[in-house]
């Protein structure tokens, strides 16, 4: 892959130039797994990834239970497929759990193995045939049987059931979160060994974001370096090292390599897999524009890209998008703006 752009290898991997798909599911699965930090803007860093954007399919996908929203990596969430959900939470749990068993320590909160499963039995009979269960449902509910329990307590309950795989996403909401049975909503569980499960991840990371370093994938997948290293280990051939400036990246032996075509806009959402997926963010974005792009508590802005190179922030509640353009010199090509505008379905 000699004299190949990294821009615009990161452009095709992640389906942002020349996209494949047209079923947003198809997307979520490419990936793995995908930030879904912000509610609206999940919908559009898929939407946006399929050859012709639509928020009905993306409802739909998400409904029929193929797009499942879930905690999982770094403890945050992400968008995984119905097909991945099962061995992606058995192979992220240890840590996930971990983590949130850090902030419950944190905030003084201790939540004994018995009182969990009395939750987790009354949990499961209130959210019992509802694929659109509010948290303030469940309160109530709770309420009703004579459980008092404060909100900050009831998500850390929540967050256990989840990682215990009782419960998931309900059906798509205008603005809140819903929850539904993992066993009425996604169905059995698709089994497979740690190794099996560590290759298959590391074949997802590469491909959608490829040329990508170690780091990128510890990073991503929130796993340690010896799984990592493993993950990769187990695809042989398929993953190829490659040089970047004097640093090691990887690249699937598959990726595509055509289809970039220079003046592209995209109008990427707070905390897209483009930059949040990444350690090595300066591929695309100047390290000193950094801070405009996210802070240093980890809240990633929407932002523009210009040939893949992010170059302003935009404003997703404002119909022109209120695009502001942060490096000096450039300017974007009208046309093509309007065309990302008149897209966007966000």
């Amino acid at each position: 892959m000699a004299g190949f752009n990294p821009v615009s290898l990161r452009l095709l991997s992640q389906q942002l130039a020349a996209p494949q798909f047209k079923d947003p599911a198809e997307v979520v699965a490419w990936f793995g797994a995908m930030q879904a930090q912000d509610y609206r803007g999940m919908r559009w860093a898929v939407e946006m990834r399929t050859c012709r954007p639509s928020s009905l399919a993306f409802e739909k996908a998400y409904n029929d239970g193929r797009i499942i929203r879930t905690h999982l990596q770094r403890t945050t969430w992400q968008l995984v497929s119905r097909e991945d959900y099962h061995w992606m939470l058995e192979l992220c749990r240890p840590r996930a759990l971990a983590g949130l068993r850090g902030w419950m320590h944190s905030n003084g909160i201790d939540i004994p193995d018995d009182e969990k499963w009395r939750m987790q039995e009354s949990l499961a009979e209130i959210v019992a045939g509802g694929r659109c269960v509010l948290k303030e449902d469940i309160a109530m509910a709770l309420k009703q049987r004579g459980v008092c329990i404060t909100d900050q307590r009831l998500s850390y309950h929540l967050r256990l059931a989840e990682y215990d795989g009782l419960l998931c996403s309900g059906d798509l909401h205008p603005t809140k979160r819903t929850l539904a049975l993992v066993s009425e909503k996604i169905g059995s569980p698709i089994r497979m060994d740690r190794d099996e499960a560590l290759g298959l991840l590391a074949r997802k990371y590469f491909r959608s974001h490829g040329p990508a370093t170690l780091e990128d994938f510890i990073w991503w997948s929130g796993l340690n370096k010896s799984d990592c290293r493993r993950g990769i280990t187990l695809l042989g051939d398929e993953i190829v090292p490659i040089k970047i400036d004097g640093q090691d990246y990887f690249i699937h032996a598959e990726a595509r390599t055509r289809g970039f075509r220079s003046g592209r806009v995209l109008l990427l959402p707070p905390f897209d897999e483009y930059l949040i997926g990444y350690k090595s963010r300066h591929v695309v974005l100047h390290p000193d524009h950094s801070h405009k792009a996210h802070n240093k508590s980890g809240i990633f802005y929407p932002v523009v890209a210009l040939d893949g190179e992010i170059v302003g922030n935009w404003r997703p509640s404002e119909a022109d998008c209120g695009v502001t353009i942060f490096k000096a010199g450039v300017s974007l090509p009208g046309e093509a703006l309007q065309k990302e505008i008149g897209r966007r379905v966000f």
